[in-house]
């Protein structure tokens, strides 16, 4: 099923036509809960990978050990949890059974578990050019592919790496791939979605904008009952291209580490693609979804990431082959 994100509830720029210019493109992911292939574009799903090519590994964590769960224990109390919070039952009853409660439990307390050798890295994302229109890509490639340690680096972000390839070039693909026997940072741990990419329109935060047309824009909300930031401008959940969802911190100049030109946005990686504030971005086809919000569609993926921000990459307007740049909003 498709997705499909409600009209803006004004065009901005009918009011503001100095937005007009700054308008962009972006590619809503739309994941949801289903059993992607490698074959398909996807969050949490099987990568088409070489079974030649050595899969990556964090330079990080070399083991022996580390605390935290195994993978099957962390998507074992989620599962838990989910079947609790969908069954019935009366007021005052507990969610949990005995059981349950024990597991969760022992699982939440996690434990010192053995990594033999480096930690493997994560499938986070696999996007195919065929699936995304517009997705940046050196010439020759058709797959974006990512992946990241399962365990937090620096600023509580996982580690990420990227790899473009041409899916016809994977003549001999992998078919299981390596995985940690450790998870870090539970969050860190995707559900497989399969996607639905829709191209929406979107202008930039409000901390991007000159000072002037910022302070016109607040005025304006009070008397139309609108929030710019979350109503119009930037476009909720995992996306393509598009514009940064500025929140924690005013913008700040970003450049490739090795020569200095001018990054551009690949991706957006968000944990819930709406939430109270944002409402309005929820597509059409999920209105009529009444449970948990956590358990819901716009949480399909239950990744969490640096206390409930979205991770966004960068690569360099130069080269590809040049280091990528991450940040969270």
């Amino acid at each position: 099923m498709s997705r499909t994100t409600p009209p803006r509830p004004v065009d901005v720029t009918v009011h503001f036509p100095e937005l007009t210019p700054l308008a962009r493109t972006t590619v809503r992911l739309h994941p949801r809960a289903g059993r992607p292939t490698a074959a398909d574009s996807s969050i949490g799903g099987p990568l088409l990978w070489p079974a030649r090519e050595p899969w990556p590994t964090c330079p990080e964590h070399t083991g022996p050990s580390y605390v935290g769960s195994s993978p099957e224990d962390v998507r074992l109390r989620r599962r838990i949890l989910a079947e609790a919070w969908h069954r019935p039952r009366e007021d005052g009853a507990d969610l949990l059974t005995p059981d349950e409660r024990a597991t969760v439990d022992r699982i939440g307390d996690r434990e010192r578990i053995p990594q033999d050798g480096p930690v493997p890295m994560v499938p986070v994302a696999q996007l195919d050019a065929a699936d995304v229109p517009g997705l940046p890509r050196p010439e020759g490639t058709d797959l974006l592919q990512v992946l990241w340690c399962p365990f937090d680096h620096d600023d509580y972000l996982p580690r990420t790496e990227l790899r473009w390839r041409s899916a016809a070039d994977v003549t001999d693909p992998l078919t299981a791939a390596p995985q940690p026997s450790v998870i870090g940072n539970d969050h860190y741990l995707p559900e497989a979605c399969v996607l639905h990419p829709e191209t929406v329109t979107e202008y930039p935060a409000p901390h991007e904008l000159p000072d002037d047309l910022a302070e016109r824009l607040v005025a304006w909300e009070d008397r139309h009952g609108l929030v710019y930031q979350y109503d119009l401008a930037v476009a909720p959940g995992c996306k393509v291209g598009g514009h940064a969802p500025w929140s924690f911190s005013d913008p700040f100049p970003m450049a490739c580490a090795e020569c200095g030109s001018d990054v551009r946005p690949l991706l957006t990686i968000d944990g819930s693609e709406w939430d109270g504030g944002s409402g309005s971005w929820q597509p059409l086809e999920d209105a009529g979804y009444t449970g948990l919000h956590s358990l819901g569609p716009a949480n399909a993926t239950q990744l969490d990431i640096g206390r409930s921000g979205a991770l966004q990459l960068y690569v360099c307007t130069a080269s590809y082959d040049h280091p990528h740049v991450q940040n969270c909003q």
